[in-house]
């Protein structure tokens, strides 16, 4: 029987569930899965799998390499930094209203109130003194990181993933760290622009899985969005497009920073931006399924990425038929393009901190991350400045690149002591690389 004949499927303990038992059979599913069973057991006695969405989510923070006995990251943001933050963010606007009708509940009854950034950043976590203190052993603390790629399955995470409320109990965690928690959160949008801005959840025992929690989660929500709408309504300043800019070189997460906030990216959606950044003319789904796997990806999948990208970004920003960026992207690329163009080697070099997205197998990616590498070396090997040759080959790019370290033990004085240490690594090149 199917786990939709049941009744909701973002619920996680259903009226007349035996928790204990429930507990004991997801926790022996997660078991499985992560040490790579490929067949996980009944999670329910009447037959039912794991909750599509929580397997889903699972098989996805595996993919992401989530370690499943890792923690939270460190406190991404801290101190001043994320005080003047959540003072600028959109959903301090909320927050009187989640105090109003959680937070003052949830002190009395042991349960932990979270709201998150678009990102899945904590920007606030109140309640009970107590349980915030055991929560630091998990770090759902302000200012950490909690999307679903970088903790695995969890209800923030997991329902800005998959812009929908959804309940997460125990073991359905992918971090073991958290499986003595359960939570239910619900993605908060611009009321305007439909954009999410951030997440509601509530994190405590079993029973902050059960469906009454959930249905307290949206209806916060609406009185928070509305409450929302109102201010930006009156407010004396239209909301109007922001400048964006996308980050996709070197190994740091991609991320894209308008209007002042920072929005990290899924490898995926920075794959779609910038491919779309470098077809203004626009691309049809099946070409840009093509462009991010040449053979496992159909253009239904592409379409729900974009739908997503969409809600990230405004309902203004992405036109469609073809698929097309409606707004002004700017891109760490086009920088280090620029400055080639104009002959600027230096500059180029100086924006350059990596490959485009390194652990990318996206063959439109590919051909451009092999692309920008090659003129950006092609270049440096025309000034044969010694400087930059020096900072190339200490690169990731170019400390095996026998040309380069050529070119620089061409450009220095026979009679320093760096010529012999230069001199030194060409020859253990050679030899490493059978040259």
């Amino acid at each position: 029987m199917s786990t939709a004949a049941h009744g909701n499927p973002w619920v996680a303990v259903r009226p007349g569930d035996d928790v204990a038992q429930l507990a004991r059979r997801v926790s022996f599913a997660h078991r499985s899965f992560v040490e790579g069973v490929d067949r996980l057991p009944s999670l329910r006695s009447d037959g039912d799998s794991v909750r599509s969405v929580v397997l889903d989510s699972w098989h996805r923070s595996r993919d992401n390499g989530v370690d499943p006995d890792g923690f939270g990251d460190a406190v991404d943001l801290d101190g001043l930094e994320l005080q003047r933050y959540r003072a600028a963010h959109p959903t301090a606007l909320i927050r009187p209203v989640v105090r109003k009708l959680l937070v003052e509940d949830a002190a009395d009854a042991g349960l932990l109130v979270a709201i998150s950034d678009a990102e899945g950043r904590l920007l606030w976590v109140e309640g009970d003194s107590k349980v915030k203190d055991r929560a630091l052993a998990m770090n759902f603390v302000e200012g950490v990181d909690w999307s679903e790629d970088r903790v695995g399955t969890n209800a923030p995470g997991t329902a800005l993933a998959l812009d929908h409320h959804v309940q997460i109990f125990g073991a359905e965690h992918f971090s073991r760290a958290v499986h003595e928690w359960s939570c239910s959160a619900a993605p908060v949008h611009d009321p305007l622009s439909g954009r999410i801005i951030g997440a509601i959840d509530i994190t405590g025992g079993p029973r902050v899985a059960v469906p009454e929690v959930l249905s307290l989660i949206r209806a916060t929500v609406l009185a928070a969005e509305s409450e929302l709408r109102l201010h930006l309504l009156n407010s004396p300043k239209p909301p109007h497009p922001a400048a964006a800019r996308l980050q996709v070189l070197g190994s740091d997460r991609p991320s894209l920073t308008r209007g002042g906030e920072r929005i990290r990216l899924s490898q995926r959606h920075a794959e779609i931006l910038l491919l779309l950044a470098d077809h203004p003319e626009g691309l049809s789904a099946d070409h840009l399924a093509m462009l991010l796997d040449e053979s496992e990806l159909d253009p239904v999948t592409v379409r729900a990425e974009l739908s997503r990208v969409r809600k990230m970004l405004g309902a203004n920003a992405l036109g469609s038929r073809p698929y097309r960026l409606l707004m002004d992207l700017d891109t760490d690329v086009g920088e280090v393009q620029r400055a080639l163009a104009r002959g600027d080697t230096s500059a180029a070099l100086r924006a350059y901190s990596g490959p485009i997205l390194p652990r990318s197998l996206a063959p439109g990616i590919e051909e451009r991350r092999v692309e920008l590498r090659g003129r950006l070396r092609a270049a440096l090997l025309r000034a044969g400045d010694r400087r930059l040759l020096r900072r190339w080959t200490s690169s990731v790019d170019g400390r095996e690149d026998i040309a380069a370290w050529t070119a620089y033990l061409a450009s220095l004085d026979r009679r320093s002591s760096m010529y012999a240490q230069v001199r030194t690594q060409l020859t253990l090149l050679d030899r490493k690389l059978g040259i």
